[in-house]
């Protein structure tokens, strides 16, 4: 059976978009919020640090919190809390923090990380109003909110997510996944397609990222996927950790690597 010349043109075109929205098979991402503030100024720590791991074929999107006072040894640093990589590199060199952070990462976790997007978590608030406010399903009380469905502003949102009120730092990380879930589920929603191109244009002014702008169609593939086969959200827990005090006072975490190490292997498929 012989193919015409269009029909070959167009079975190699589908095969490079096949490879393109399906490929490469994993794609590792960090993404931080700071505790920046005007209050705080603009030089803060990494007190969200989520690391996603996308695999387009399957599709699979996974998503594990690591707590902000996990006790790691930091590249050219030495050992400190995780969230301090950021700080610590942006306050030698501005614009360095996102390599340090993913560098961090690869040398305790053994995961090669080579994007990130850094989130100023104040200047989302107006990104949460363009779409109106997300919405929020709570199976137990949390943030200061009984359980049930929340329908929460911008500022709403970063409260609900910051509250330290009789709340562990495990719980933040829950209320965090929590919030990115709801304002990816807000924009799927018909109603908010319109408002969608000002909500990137608000939003890519507090993200600061090395992802290029090549890869977004695919990523944006990917998530656009999310709500038939959902999102693998996790956290590093307590049974993971060992609370311990160092010898400058600071109450601090450290990391049952036998626990954690079976975890990565499970999720990044190390």
């Amino acid at each position: 059976m012989k193919f015409s010349r269009s029909w070959k043109v167009f079975w190699f075109v589908l095969l490079i978009l096949s490879l393109y929205f399906l490929g490469p098979f994993r794609t590792n991402i960090l993404l931080l919020g700071t505790d920046d503030s005007p209050e705080r100024g603009s030089l803060g720590r990494t007190d969200t640090i989520i690391l996603t791991t996308i695999v387009p074929l399957k599709p699979y999107i996974g998503m594990l919190s690591i707590p902000r006072d996990l006790w790691v040894t930091i590249p050219n640093v030495g050992e400190q809390r995780i969230n301090t990589a950021y700080f610590f590199a942006e306050a030698d060199q501005s614009g360095t923090g996102g390599d340090a952070a993913t560098e961090t990462i690869r040398e305790n976790f053994g995961v090669t990380v080579p994007n990130y997007a850094i989130i100023h978590m104040t200047g989302i608030v107006a990104a949460i109003d363009i779409f109106g406010g997300v919405n929020i399903q709570l199976d137990s009380p949390s943030g200061g909110y009984p359980a049930g469905e929340h329908s929460l502003s911008g500022i709403e949102a970063l409260a609900f997510a910051r509250d330290r009120a009789g709340s562990s730092d495990f719980s933040r990380m829950q209320r965090t996944q929590i919030l990115l879930l709801a304002i990816l589920n807000k924009g799927f929603e018909p109603s908010s397609w319109p408002k969608f191109p000002q909500f990137v244009l608000s939003l890519a002014k507090v993200v600061d990222t090395n992802i290029p702008l090549w890869q977004w169609p695919r990523l944006l593939f990917v998530l656009a996927r999310a709500p038939l086969f959902g999102i693998d959200s996790r956290t590093i827990t307590p049974e993971m950790v060992v609370p311990f005090t160092t010898s400058g006072g600071a109450q601090v975490l450290g990391p049952n690597w036998g626990e954690i190490n079976q975890l990565m292997d499970e999720m990044f498929g190390r």
